[in-house]
């Protein structure tokens, strides 16, 4: 591998950008699911109330010229479209710079989404998206032999994804440290998977083991991803081996999967190749043209540039999570977990039909799709699918005492009977007639024991800690 060109890495190339497209169309298609309820014209959140308020240098976006829901629609269709072409190898039937086009759209067209969509947006991994999918537009096509400095921009990114998660792990929450942080996790996670209830009661000398791993993980193996070949081949293996690990306990949308792809730029695809019963490589990938290396070492001094701040917080014991030093969403920090709560709280939203909510009331359960809720029911797998309603009402309950103004309208939402939002619900407790009153309680929820499951088939235990907000009547 020279420092222009590395032929050999065509299969890390096709896997890296083939991956990162799949994620791009994963995105596009949840922003169509759920974006218009969100925060569209009408949404819990209204885009074009944000619009006005927020000028274009601080959040650029297409929409700042006029938003619409039809317009959203066609735009992230349009992002769907493209991410599913380029996954299916367009980027590398069209000649190069029509190629870097194609990622330049993508990346524009989901930062215009991302850009407008306030809190709903806010999670770290939509930076992770836009930087790997910005980075993207610099690794060529198979017009070319991969460029050597591309792909170690995308080894410094997974990089800083990694070592961040380590420090503010090591940093924060003393239970990292006395690796005890694990005996809570798996249930208090934003949103547990099916196996989340077995990861919880692991004995505890290996939740340990678990967090122990995970420090050798974050904050040791990083550095090897820039040491020569087969190393860094093996220091990838550990970053994916580590991220399947929190895929099977987990849901954290397109995180681990997109941290595992991005592994892949350390991966020796020569060797990988000769063991795999893969296609031949191109048959001819002569070295960059002169123009697209200039490109790319000019990308190369921007990320330098902007790698300041965030490295600047990586060194620093006040250390930050996921934070964008700049609107484009370039050169973030990024981690996870600093802390780690004790107890996992829910809010439950219950309806009534009744005139009265009063005592005699009865009240029935609004079911949403990833959150607990249901004591009998066994997390789903939805990752890397984003349920974003879900994980903000997790968020909602770590601060049960200022319901959030969101909160408020999608109660009023479910009051009006919105046929659009209760869409993005599991169950509608209330399919003829919307109910006359919600309201919303918190409940304390905990996973049931080994000996509770066998004797009631539940998966969870909950126990009422209060009213989150009082019944609400339909307007």
């Amino acid at each position: 591998m020279d420092w222009i060109a590395a032929p050999d890495a065509w299969l890390s190339r096709l896997v890296l950008q083939r991956g990162l497209a799949v994620v791009y169309l994963v995105a596009f298609l949840a922003a169509l699911r759920e974006f218009r309820v969100l925060a569209g014209e009408r949404g819990l959140t209204p885009a074009p109330a944000f619009v006005r308020a927020v000028p274009f240098r601080h959040a650029p976006s297409l929409f700042q010229w006029r938003y619409s829901d039809r317009l959203f629609t066609a735009v992230a269709a349009l992002g769907a479209t493209l991410a599913a072409a380029v996954a299916c190898g367009a980027a590398d039937a069209v000649p190069l710079p029509v190629s870097m086009a194609l990622w330049a759209a993508l990346w524009a067209l989901y930062l215009s989404i991302v850009n407008i969509g306030q809190t709903w947006y806010g999670f770290g991994w939509e930076s992770l998206l836009l930087e790997a999918g910005f980075l993207a537009i610099f690794l060529g096509n198979d017009a070319i032999a991969p460029p050597t400095l591309g792909l170690y921009l995308m080894i410094w990114l997974v990089f800083r994804v990694e070592l961040g998660a380590g420090l503010i792990k090591w940093r924060g929450d003393p239970c990292w440290r006395k690796l005890t942080c694990l005996y809570h996790h798996h249930e208090t996670q934003p949103m547990p998977g099916p196996l989340s209830w077995y990861f919880h009661h692991l004995p505890r000398p290996l939740h340990r083991v678990e967090a122990a791993a995970n420090h050798i993980a974050q904050l040791i193996v990083p550095f090897a991803l820039f040491a020569p070949q087969p190393v860094a081949t093996w220091a990838a293996a550990v970053v994916m081996i580590t991220q399947l690990w929190l895929v099977a306990s987990g849901n954290f949308a397109w995180l681990n999967w997109l941290t595992m792809i991005l592994a892949v730029a350390a991966v020796d695809g020569a060797l990988a190749a000769r063991h795999l019963p893969l296609p031949a490589p191109p048959a001819d990938q002569p070295d960059p043209p002169s123009w697209f290396t200039i490109t790319v070492v000019v990308a190369a001094a921007l990320v330098a540039m902007l790698s300041y701040r965030p490295v600047r917080n990586l060194l620093s014991p006040r250390q930050q999570m996921n934070r964008s030093y700049n609107s484009v969403h370039l050169v973030n920090t990024y981690g996870a977990f600093g802390s780690v709560t004790r107890q996992r709280m829910e809010i439950v939203l219950e309806g009534t039909d009744a005139a009265d909510p009063g005592e005699g009331a009865r009240w029935r359960e609004y079911a949403f799709r990833g959150k607990p809720g249901d004591l009998a029911r066994l997390p789903r797998p939805f990752a890397p699918f984003h349920l974003r309603l879900d994980w903000m009402m997790w968020f909602a309950a770590l601060a049960p005492h200022r319901p959030q103004p969101w909160l408020r309208a999608l109660v009023q939402r479910l009051l009006a009977g919105d046929r659009a939002t209760l869409r993005l619900l599991r169950v509608n407790p209330f399919p003829d007639r919307p109910p006359t009153h919600i309201r919303a309680r918190l409940y304390r929820y905990r996973f049931t024991t080994w000996r509770e499951r066998r004797e009631t088939g539940a998966w969870w235990h909950r126990a009422l800690v209060g009213e989150h907000l009082p019944p609400t009547p339909r307007r």
